[in-house]
């Protein structure tokens, strides 16, 4: 029990050296590591297929869009309580194609923009982890550049080798070693997370363009019939 104990507290004052050993760059990354698992946390329950895409308000959109009503498919695509990726896309092609009976051929490329325009949105909203992840290690490298001015000029100031010299060296080493450390331990899992939302997102946006294709293909074919 006794031996349990003291691996708990030897891990305990590990894990807090290398929390306060950084110094004040060393708790902005910290910061930065909980900003990014904040950011995280969001996009997992934004970039979901679920909410982007819900199979059954495209299964609605299809039907109206099938029996030839447009004007109601268009009002249910923009109304708030339907809002999705899905839906803002088919209203492009939707209201293009109630501009005009010429609007048929141009509602294709009017959801392919609309399906571009949404991808770049969650591309933007993922962009604080590429940034998180980019700054991290660069704070490091900072924190690795004051440790070792520190370190030299402890080497140049000291003419006595004595006991405060080698604990004032080691100590700048330290906080060099340790902000290196704490910058590749938050930019990694930045840009694993960051790869892996990135991976969805075009995956997502590929489903969502394969159910919204006999839309777009009924959108066409309406060509020369006012809705």
């Amino acid at each position: 029990m006794m031996v349990l104990l003291a691996q708990s507290a030897e891990q305990t004052a590990t894990l807090l050296k290398f929390i306060h050993g950084g110094g004040v760059i060393g708790y902005v990354i910290i910061a930065l590591s909980v900003a990014g698992l904040a950011f995280a946390i969001a996009l997992a329950a934004q970039v979901r297929r679920s909410r982007l895409a819900p199979s059954e308000r495209i299964r609605e959109l299809q039907r109206l869009v099938m029996e030839g009503d447009l004007a109601a498919a268009l009002k249910y695509c923009k109304s708030e309580v339907n809002d999705c990726m899905a839906l803002r896309i088919a209203v492009g092609g939707i209201d293009r194609r109630l501009r005009g009976p010429l609007g048929a051929y141009e509602a294709r490329g009017a959801m392919e923009d609309a399906g571009e325009a949404e991808t770049a949105r969650l591309y933007r909203a993922i962009e604080p982890l590429a940034v998180i992840a980019n700054v991290a290690p660069l704070l490091g490298l900072l924190g690795t550049v004051q440790g070792m001015i520190g370190a030299f000029d402890t080497v140049a100031q000291s003419a006595l080798r004595d006991a405060s010299y080698h604990e004032q060296l080691a100590h700048n080493i330290h906080i060099a070693l340790i902000t290196t450390f704490q910058g590749l331990v938050v930019a990694i899992p930045c840009v694993v997370v960051h790869s892996y939302f990135r991976s969805r997102i075009d995956a997502t946006a590929g489903e969502i363009g394969r159910e919204l294709e006999p839309i777009a293909q009924s959108l066409e074919s309406s060509a020369g019939r006012v809705s």
